[in-house]
């Protein structure tokens, strides 16, 4: 209402103390010349590494073999986004947002990406597409430490831990609910069928302009969309139920075959057919355990418990890792908790990536069973491979025993030998190299990597990205020990 001078806004900086020159600082200075992205970073920055390595050392044949179709807009290239995939997951950056958002506002992102700023919905696509491709680059990784003298397989160590799935253990079911809330919903679904139905009658009935798309009846015009909720709330449950039931029927027929192949062994025949019967006969029986659990979000992965001693929504991941320099050497994602069931798979997955058999194999008490004993055993005589595994878990500041004197009894168990043969004193020096070898590994993962959660969801996911955190594992141990100056030459 009343008209009032403007008043000049008070200045806040204050003056120095005493009459001292500054450099000179204009931020609305323009750029006579356009930049250099070459002086963005110093030569020895991890960013240079991964950009010589995508540029000169990786194949990346599988990635560029999957673009068949020449219509379209142009995509990314490809050498720009496995760029800001590896530079990522080495450094603990591996969601696609983060990945985005680091190519406008850091500065080796945006090296690696020749300031360009892929969308995140890109960057996920491109991920998923060629997850495979990517898991891939774990066997160049391990190549590329192998010729530079990085790997000796004179002793590897076996180990698991358990990664977060992309899950919620809260969306997960018990089989025996499970059960009791499929009865429930088939029975809503036939109340709203019946209301469906009724609802139809009386609407051609009254208006028959309007019979499509129920308007006249309020709230009700509302049952075909809960009716289609319902039946799909209906297929989860009943997907699920079969997935929980086909595990239980594989569980029985594997333990009912090994059962009938030791009776077998032990009275000296050998009938398949018999052992095909065994787990048939098994399979059909076999009738999931109430407790036994399906999760709705991530079907693949199963309730497992951490070292910590909590049960969490997870994948049991194995890798084995050669002691010279910690480089993974064989890198795998299993659903079963339980480690045992991986001793052989991941030693043989080692060996055929090395093309070597290691000298000694060091592994806990997890992949402790009379199966792998045996294993062991015949590992020893074939290829050369000593285990040394724990038959027990030892207390907190607990010793190891000394080894009894003498001759061991002949009719000592494969488990009494290995026991003895740990508390020998090599037994002891070699296997007290064990958690040196393989923890700081997943250590390393876990915390620089920011591996602790996967993103992916499903088996195959889980199994491509924790391929992929190896491979940039075994890189950054590859950047550490030769840095860009090693790669150039084993580009050349």
């Amino acid at each position: 209402m009343f008209e009032v001078e403007p008043v000049e806004p008070k200045r806040t900086h204050r003056a120095a103390a005493v009459d001292k020159t500054f450099r000179v600082f204009d931020p609305r200075q323009v750029l006579l010349l356009p930049p250099s992205l070459d002086d963005w970073l110093p030569e020895d920055h991890l960013a240079r590494f991964v950009a010589d390595l995508v540029d000169e050392v990786l194949d990346l044949g599988p990635v560029l073999a999957d673009y068949t179709e020449k219509r379209g807009y142009p995509p990314y290239d490809p050498r720009l986004m496995v760029r800001l995939l590896i530079y990522g997951y080495t450094t603990g950056v591996r969601s696609s947002r983060a990945i985005g958002r680091r190519c406008v506002d850091d500065v080796a992102f945006r090296f690696l990406a020749a300031d360009q700023a892929p969308d995140f919905r890109s960057i996920a696509r491109f991920r998923r597409r060629h997850l495979d491709a990517l898991a891939g680059l774990f066997t160049q990784s391990l190549h590329l430490a192998m010729r530079l003298g990085m790997v000796k397989m004179g002793r590897v160590a076996l180990d698991g831990t358990k990664l977060e799935a992309n899950a919620s253990k809260h969306k997960a079911m018990s089989y025996g609910r499970m059960v009791d809330r499929e009865q429930q919903v088939e029975a809503e679904i036939a109340h709203l069928e019946a209301a469906a139905q009724a609802l139809l009658a009386d609407a051609e009935a009254t208006d028959t302009a309007e019979d499509a798309t129920f308007g006249a009846h309020g709230k009700d015009a509302d049952l075909p969309a809960e009716l289609d909720r319902r039946e799909k709330r209906l297929a989860r449950l009943q997907a699920a139920r079969a997935q929980i039931e086909a595990e239980a029927a594989e569980k029985a027929r594997r333990h009912a075959e090994d059962k009938e192949r030791r009776r077998q062994q032990r009275t000296g025949t050998n009938d398949e057919r018999a052992i095909a019967d065994a787990g048939e006969a098994a399979a059909d029986k076999a009738r999931p355990k109430p407790k036994a659990q399906a999760n709705f979000t991530d079907p693949d992965s199963r309730i497992m418990k951490n070292s910590d001693g909590a049960y969490i929504q997870a994948y049991n991941a194995q890798a084995v890792v050669d002691e010279q320099h910690q480089v993974i050497t064989a890198a795998d994602v299993t659903t079963n908790a339980s480690d045992a069931l991986n001793y052989t798979t991941m030693l043989d997955q080692s060996a055929q990536n090395t093309s070597t058999h290691p000298r000694q194999a060091l592994v806990d008490a997890g992949y402790c069973s009379e199966a792998n004993l045996e294993a062991a055993k015949d590992r020893h005589l074939s290829c050369g491979t000593d285990t040394f595994m724990a038959t027990g878990r030892l207390g907190h500041d607990e010793q190891v025993p000394p080894a009894p004197r003498g001759r061991i009894p002949t009719n000592a168990t494969l488990k009494e030998r290995m026991a003895r043969k740990l508390r020998t004193k090599p037994g002891k020096a070699a296997y007290s190299r064990r958690k040196a070898i393989v923890e700081p590994v997943f250590g390393q993962i876990m915390t620089c990597q920011n591996g602790r959660q996967l993103l992916l969801r499903g088996e195959d996911g889980a199994r491509g990205e924790w391929r992929l955190l190896a491979a940039c594992h075994n890189l950054r141990k590859i950047f550490r020990h030769a840095g860009t100056a090693g790669l150039t030459a084993l580009a050349s």
